[in-house]
């Protein structure tokens, strides 16, 4: 008897498949790919626009890890870490301490073949981080097929050194900052200066233009990623899946530096009882607000936030920030100050986590933050005298 084949019903899997794909696209496209939000004052945002035209192209993140929280994870995960070999230096404080530099000198760079006037570009980690990050890495690699020097500042403890006090490193605190940048000016004393700061060295560098105001040494800067309210970014990490994800992992790291040095902070602090933190804000609230004299770590953070302090910036900045980043969530974002400040612009993507800002479907590769790195580094750079008179005709209005 031959077999009857079963009945095929009148609609496959097939096209419900491409259906539900037509239909992810098109949500992706008209609701995940969206223009960053510029917000900046008018002048300012012209010169942006007419200079740097990444803040004005659609961000599309990688669609397969579009969220913020996976766009961190991913990024610390899969993005690769270029070669790069520094040339060390290791300096003097003037309490006893010590910071390592890692310097890329560029002596090849055909753009600019005077090694006087080159210009240089500082780099701040973030929190733990060290100069052999992937994206300090990347944005490394960016900056010397630009011709720039780069000096990478290791917060003390991080950078292979010894540490030989018991103060390693405070969001609040910009002495060594600001001794650093004296260093590199000192030493190139025609070159310009930029500097980028990637999350709490954002924070580092935002504090520092706010203490120096007009007398900061630097043409230019950039951030990305910067927690800019601690008590909104302690509040978010708190959170259970972000404490699992981020605060305790971090936390971790943060115990294991103190612990290898033991021996030189245990002269002043209970280094047991730092060892027993399980957050951030415990960990701040045994070394960090102690060893920096402030009477609490509320009283830290309030004094490490840089939203409060805009109006004390007299150097053009450029923030990049994701509005699903869980360290430094869009609540946080000083959107009204930057609005009418003529030295501060706020590009705010709708997704891209912290220091993740993934896109193509293989993400191993920084190429968003590279590009904006590269635009308004150039911009700041070969257009220097017209994002000054910028700034002085906002002020003059």
């Amino acid at each position: 008897m031959q077999e009857v084949p079963p009945e095929v019903p009148p609609f496959g899997w097939t096209p419900l498949f491409l259906g539900v794909g037509v239909s992810w696209l098109l949500y992706y496209w008209t609701q995940i790919c969206r223009r960053p939000r510029l917000v900046s004052s008018g002048p300012l945002r012209q010169f942006l626009e007419s200079h740097c035209p990444v803040v004005m192209e659609k961000f599309c993140p990688t669609f397969w890890c579009h969220g913020g929280r996976l766009q961190t994870i991913v990024g610390a995960m899969l993005v690769s870490k270029p070669h790069v070999s520094y040339r060390n230096e290791v300096i003097s404080t003037e309490d006893g301490g010590q910071i390592s530099l890692d310097w890329i000198d560029n002596e090849e760079s055909s753009h600019f073949p005077d090694s006087t006037s080159r210009p240089t570009v500082i780099l701040l980690p973030g929190i733990t981080g060290n100069s052999q990050q992937s994206y300090i890495l990347h944005l490394v690699s960016q900056a010397r097929s630009d011709g720039y020097r780069c000096v990478v500042f290791n917060n003390r403890g991080f950078g292979g050194e010894k540490l030989l006090t018991h103060r390693t490193f405070c969001a609040a605190n910009t002495e060594d900052l600001a001794w650093v940048v004296n260093h590199v000016h000192n030493c190139l004393p025609v070159a310009p200066l930029v500097a980028v700061g990637v999350s709490m060295g954002g924070m580092l560098l935002l504090n520092y233009l706010a203490a120096t105001g007009h007398k900061s040494q630097l043409c230019a800067a950039l951030v990305f990623s910067t927690p800019w309210n601690v008590f909104v970014s302690t509040s978010s990490l708190e959170q259970p899946l972000n404490y699992r994800l981020f605060n305790r992992s971090l936390v971790i790291t943060l115990r294991d530096t103190v612990n290898k040095f033991r021996d030189i902070i245990g002269k002043a602090l209970d280094v047991d009882y730092i060892l027993q933190s399980r957050s951030i804000r415990e960990f701040d609230e045994r070394y960090t607000s102690v060893v920096f004299g402030y009477g609490s770590c509320d009283e830290y953070y309030h004094d490490a936030s840089p939203h409060d302090k805009l109006q004390k910036i007299k150097t053009p900045v450029l923030c990049l920030n994701a509005a699903d980043d869980p360290f430094s969530p869009s609540e946080a974002l000083p959107m009204d100050e930057a609005s009418s400040h003529p030295y501060v612009a706020l590009l705010v993507l709708a997704h891209g986590g912290h220091i993740g800002f993934l896109e193509g479907l293989f993400p191993y590769h920084q190429r968003y933050m590279n590009r904006v790195f590269s635009q308004f580094v150039g911009a700041s750079v070969q257009q220097y005298e017209e994002l000054k008179n910028v700034t002085r005709s906002r002020l003059k209005n």
